[in-house]
């Protein structure tokens, strides 16, 4: 296993370097093929790596985005909304040449399949993977069906990943958050050709330690990604705290 770790002093320049990497591989592809293709995960961990990612040079106008997850039944005006979240401080702000939402709203299946015909007709260049406090990729939670074939499902949440959505200040309770979600997979995940993982903070330092000491298990099911071909971690000092503390 390869596995590319950068560790920052802050947040803030652990955002930034990732977001070098992320306009790297970005402009490689335009470069070789004349288009790009990237999906984004969302949340507070990723804060800083948007607010440098946007600053970025690169050609927006090439590049095609499509997203991780969303909520079941979420209005996109409700502050937890990951559509939202995207169109605020990516796609409004950089104008790319397409961006695919996933939609909970509606008739949910439909939604599904119709966003698995767009992201499997062609390749994915890049995938900003985060990874949750309770080691989760997007909203697969422990244990995370790791051969699953499809590209999205609908998922049930866990208890310790609804608190981290309180903690990070999206809801105000655990029973506010929603039960379930729509998920890109881990297998669909995986068939990104790169992935990026800005995983800063203190909150996260459990799971980034079980991400890099433990096997491959589907219990931390972030530890799937140090088996791809190209994988990047950013992490700060807080993050890093137990494995270098």
């Amino acid at each position: 296993m390869n596995i590319n770790i950068s560790v920052s002093t802050t947040a803030v320049e652990n955002g930034f370097k990732a977001a070098q990497k992320t306009a790297e591989i970005i402009n490689k592809a335009i470069s070789e093929k004349g288009h790009a293709r990237i999906v984004l995960s969302t949340g507070a961990s990723q804060f800083e790596m948007f607010d440098a990612l946007v600053k970025m040079d690169v050609d927006w106008s090439k590049v095609e985005m499509f997203h991780l997850d969303e909520y079941v039944a979420l209005p996109e005006s409700h502050i937890a909304s990951f559509r939202k979240y995207l169109k605020e401080r990516f796609v409004n702000v950089v104008n790319p040449k397409a961006a695919h939402f996933v939609n909970g709203e509606g008739d949910v299946q439909k939604n599904i399949e119709e966003l698995t015909r767009e992201l499997r007709s062609d390749e994915i260049d890049l995938g900003l993977i985060g990874i949750g406090e309770n080691g989760h990729i997007a909203f697969n939670d422990p244990p995370a069906d790791f051969d699953a074939k499809e590209a999205y499902r609908v998922v049930n949440l866990d208890h310790k990943c609804r608190m981290q959505q309180v903690g990070e200040g999206w809801f105000a309770t655990e029973d506010d958050v929603p039960k379930q979600a729509i998920s890109m997979l881990p297998g669909q995940i995986m068939a990104c050709k790169a992935i990026i993982s800005v995983v800063p903070h203190k909150v996260k330092a459990k799971a980034v330690y079980d991400t890099i000491t433990q096997k491959v298990n589907n219990m931390v099911p972030a530890t799937l990604l140090k088996t791809h071909p190209e994988w990047y971690l950013y992490i700060d000092d807080e993050s890093a705290s137990m494995l270098f503390g």
